[in-house]
């Protein structure tokens, strides 16, 4: 036999095992009807709402069982990892920011994943904005104050951010910083609520995280909330300004989408996207995500792999011109 003979032999036969596998995978998902859809979600609030709305529709689109289950810590990680390692038979999804994509290969030496080949992007979903506030510790009313504070305190000044370590809260904080000449220290929190709590004690002078999570409270006149990092105002507190109204030429949102793990076949992909397109066209449920501060943004996969290359050099960039120095884990 010859050696391109035997070469197209061995491209064949690994083309019909990867048509046996996908075939495989598609029927799993279109015939047991038994087996729940779970979507794994790594960050709390906003997020695990949403998680649940997307198993909801999952559940009415495909007729089959859908649940979300909560794996929160290590910065959506643990929820990455059990995702990347899941058959990819459609039964095991994941719903996550775009941090661990697009952030987490700037700020971290060594990860335990590829952002590009261990998982199938299915479907961008939505885009939030982070805000910043304060509580009495400055009495400041707006971003001015906040920052005349801030450089008065010098190295006593800190800002607070949720989730913590490498989330684009953080990121948000280092480029205020930076963009106003303003060295702050940076406090990181797994959980908004422990941080708003701290915030509104005055233990914490500045806090910066996802903005749903601090309406009611600022409502209450608990807590000032200062800014909002989109290009536009949120419906959800119009009053406040952007960063750019302030005087701050910044902006950033965080994109947010549905995943499987690697090697998911182009109609399983189709499939799922489909199931979830009917939750776009629904003015309750969308009403709903707003509520929760979440901007409805549903595309396709190709859109949303691409918008996540796009992001990952922006944030390329960024963590650079912080000075952030990349840590192991």
């Amino acid at each position: 036999m010859s050696d391109s003979t035997s070469t197209t032999r061995r491209t064949t036969l690994k083309g019909l095992a990867a048509g046996a596998f996908w075939l495989a995978a598609d029927r799993a998902l279109a015939q047991d009807d038994k087996a729940a859809i779970t979507v794994l979600v790594g960050a709390a609030s906003s997020m695990d709402f949403t998680a649940r709305m997307i198993a909801d529709q999952l559940t009415e689109s495909l007729g089959r069982p859908a649940i979300t289950l909560s794996k929160l810590g290590a910065g959506q990680r643990i929820a990455l990892a059990e995702a990347r390692h899941a058959a990819p038979d459609g039964r095991t999804l994941l719903f996550a920011t775009n941090g661990p994509f697009c952030i987490y290969p700037h700020i971290y030496t060594r990860l335990d994943y590829d952002p590009d080949r261990d998982f199938t992007p299915i479907a961008g979903v939505s885009n939030f904005d982070v805000a910043v506030a304060t509580g009495p510790a400055t009495g400041a009313q707006d971003m001015k104050q906040m920052i005349a504070w801030a450089k008065a305190k010098g190295k006593d000044a800190v800002f607070g951010s949720a989730p913590g370590n490498g989330s684009l809260s953080q990121f948000f904080g280092i480029s205020i910083s930076l963009a106003t000449h303003t060295p702050m220290e940076h406090v990181p929190y797994k959980d908004s609520g422990v941080g708003i709590i701290d915030l509104a004690a005055g233990r914490l002078p500045m806090m910066i995280t996802g903005l749903q999570p601090l309406v009611e409270m600022h409502k209450n006149g608990k807590i000032r909330i200062l800014a909002v990092s989109g290009e536009q105002r949120s419906p959800l507190v119009p009053e406040v300004p952007t960063l750019k109204e302030t005087g701050i030429n910044l902006s950033s949102s965080t994109t947010t989408g549905l995943f499987g793990p690697a090697r998911m076949s182009p109609k399983l992909v189709a499939t799922l996207h489909d199931a979830l397109a009917p939750m776009f066209t629904k003015p309750a449920t969308l009403e709903k995500m707003r509520q929760q501060g979440m901007t409805p943004a549903y595309t396709d996969g190709k859109t949303l792999a691409a918008s996540l290359v796009s992001e990952r050099k922006h944030f390329g960039m960024l963590v650079k011109a912080s000075g952030y120095v990349p840590q192991e884990t």
